[in-house]
């Protein structure tokens, strides 16, 4: 996976060591994930645009904020997903690929900590215990 750092003026290794909050977003086929201090960013689609990208193609990522005590996903299965029709198929794929991937990025710089989905994103997730 090949990690773009945006950042014109923090150091993203300084602030995580800090505790400070960031924000990543990691493509779908786990080839590119980019990341930057929340202040830097502010939202997921924001990051996409600094780095040249289309906010609008914000539902074809997996989408964290994270720090070094953990990771809490912005659990939002697009409709699209993978082509996928049934709605409980879909989201269990979605879990299953988003866990992944988000757990390769954050190996990947050196953070092993737990990823949460918060309360206000697990509506979809939910739905596969009912």
């Amino acid at each position: 996976m090949e990690i773009i750092r945006y950042s014109e003026q923090i150091d993203a290794h300084a602030a995580i060591s800090n505790g400070e909050p960031m924000l990543a977003v990691i493509s779908f086929d786990c080839k590119k994930a980019y990341m930057a201090h929340i202040d830097e960013a502010l939202e997921h689609h924001i990051l996409l645009a600094k780095v040249n990208l289309p906010g609008a193609e914000i539902d074809r990522y997996f989408r964290i904020v994270f720090d070094n005590e953990g990771a809490d996903w912005t659990f939002v299965c697009p409709p699209d997903y993978k082509g996928i029709v049934d709605r409980a198929r879909r989201i269990a794929e979605f879990y299953k690929d988003g866990f992944a991937a988000i757990s390769a990025f954050l190996s990947e710089i050196g953070l092993f900590a737990d990823i949460k989905i918060p309360r206000r994103y697990r509506r979809h997730f939910d739905e596969l215990s009912d």
